[in-house]
């Protein structure tokens, strides 16, 4: 007999990770078996000892009606899992702040001495609890902060905290939340759930198995569409967790303002049309020439004991190539070193500059470039001859979601310095929200230089995405040769030695038993 899957891959990650971190956020989908997963996560740490990690448990839903959901399903496991003493207890909490003094609460007593709690939405109801708090529709509380602060208070002995919600809008506090939490702000443990995620991990075939339909993936489609459907222009929030879009940029010109400064350089270079026609000797002292007067002498004032990274932003003709340098100061902060754009500058030459510039760069950490259509190129033969520490980068709506956060957040702590550029700042300021993600728009702006399309803003984004970084770094120590001896001051070679040497091109590598050499 095969027994059923009681819990999907997406709803198990949730269990481990309230196990492992003490704050979980979850965005999510609506109807997707969070909550109920939630609920056997708070009978099995209610059911546990104190030895083995087991606690009290505070479920705080936005209504009535949620909390009496909610420890149904808790009592309905717990019978099954024979570890309540006894069944749900009803009582009132009194709010001396509010007309309605007496609030219904909900109670599951367990036979290790912790309790399930279904609390009203209140701050004040957390007063003096200790153990994991589950906060479910967050985005839907009244006073979310007062409650995420009260919440969070329950840390300090030890305790977990789980917040669980669909969005409500992107200048909610919950998004701010999910967007502190991408961004590293806060240092909290966050998963995504859309619906097409549930379906893959096998949703739809729990429906079915439940409700006694025949699976079959035309089935799963039709109802996936039918869902889509019912929910209309809400559907991108509802069930693809992105939060509806207000008005205005993504980063206030105020903002981007504020983190400028008039000394850091700005190198423009642009070719006409007939320059890529010109012989290759011819452009290649061009190029030389532009790099000797214009980036040379900005490379030489370079701190040779800071780290640097470095984004670039593909473009051929028409759209720009920016390079940008970001220099990682002290206490984090990313200092501009100097931003190059390049226009209408053909592939190789485009190679040529960037190149140059990170054989010049002193300690390159890490750099990143777009890697689509055009750009694919440069970024092969940079990823090639620099290593893995440079990353080919497909921008796509992912990638944006977990790395314009970080960004703005820079912005808005002071951690970040760029030039002050008109045309730059236009193209920052040209950031918004797309199906909720901060991205530049279609469309080209015209500007004092030529036709732009956020350029700038794409190639400060994939240099802070690459300040952020963990690349490898490789030594090398060459293995002893083996004819080489040692008379106490240290490996001497003979003439004789030297002879053999040189039959192996005087290189050194790992020697087998067998006495071959492999280099």
């Amino acid at each position: 007999m095969i027994l059923p899957v009681i819990f999907l891959p997406y709803q198990s990650e949730l269990m481990a990770a309230v196990r492992q971190h003490p704050v979980v956020v979850i965005e999510k989908s609506r109807r997707t078996g969070i909550s109920w997963a939630a609920s056997f996560i708070a009978d099995l740490m209610a059911a546990a000892s104190v030895e083995a990690g087991g606690s009290d448990v505070f479920y705080i839903g936005y209504n009535l009606e949620m909390a009496r959901e909610f420890i149904d399903y808790c009592a309905e496991h717990a019978k099954a899992m024979q570890a309540a003493s006894m069944q749900v207890q009803e009582s009132f909490w009194n709010d001396p702040d509010r007309e309605e003094k007496d609030i219904k609460v909900f109670r599951i007593d367990f036979r290790s001495g912790h309790k399930v709690l279904a609390l009203p939405s209140r701050p004040r109801a957390l007063r003096g609890m200790q153990g994991l708090v589950i906060i479910d529709e967050a985005a839907f509380h009244d006073n979310l902060d007062e409650l995420l602060k009260a919440a969070l208070a329950l840390l300090m002995w030890g305790g977990k905290v789980l917040i669980i919600s669909t969005h409500n809008g992107d200048t909610n506090p919950f998004n701010t939340l999910v967007n502190d939490s991408r961004s590293g702000r806060k240092p909290y443990h966050l998963l995504r759930l859309t619906l097409d995620d549930a379906l893959r991990d096998g949703l739809y075939k729990k429906i079915c198995e439940q409700t006694g339909k025949t699976w079959s993936p035309e089935a799963e489609l039709l109802w996936r569409d039918e869902i889509f459907s019912n929910y209309g222009e809400a559907a991108a929030e509802e069930l693809e967790c992105i939060p509806s879009a207000g008005s205005g940029a993504y980063l206030p010109l105020a903002l981007i303002e504020a983190r400028t400064q008039a000394d850091l350089p700005v190198v423009r270079w642009g070719c006409d049309s007939g320059f890529v026609l010109l012989s290759e000797r011819l452009r290649e002292a061009e190029t030389n020439f532009f790099i000797r007067e214009q980036l040379d002498p900005l490379l030489a004032e370079l701190d040779q004991k800071t780290p640097h990274v470095f984004g670039v932003d593909f473009g051929r003709s028409g759209d720009l190539t920016v390079i940008w340098l970001l220099a990682l100061g002290e206490r984090l902060h990313r200092q501009t070193s100097f931003v190059v754009e390049l226009r209408n500058v053909p592939f190789e030459q485009q190679k040529q500059i960037l190149h140059h510039i990170l054989n010049a760069t002193p300690l390159l950490r890490a750099g990143a470039l777009d890697g689509r259509g055009n750009g694919q190129y440069l970024a092969e033969v940079t990823v090639q001859k620099y290593g893995s520490r440079i990353e080919a980068v497909m921008l796509s709506e992912g990638w944006y979601r977990e790395n314009m956060p970080p960004l703005k957040a820079a912005f808005e702590d002071g951690l970040i310095s760029l030039p002050q550029d008109r045309e730059i700042v236009d193209d920052l300021r040209a950031l918004t929200l797309v199906r909720g993600v901060a991205r530049v728009p279609e469309g080209r702006t015209t500007g004092s230089t030529g036709k732009r399309h956020g350029d700038a803003a794409i190639a400060l984004s994939l240099a802070y995405a690459a300040s952020r970084a963990t690349p490898f770094d490789y030594g090398y120590t060459p293995v002893p040769l083996p004819w080489m001896q040692n008379d106490g001051s240290g490996l001497r070679e003979t003439a004789q030695d030297e002879e053999r040497r040189d039959r192996f091109g005087g290189k050194t590598g790992t020697f087998g038993l067998n006495g071959k050499v492999y280099l």
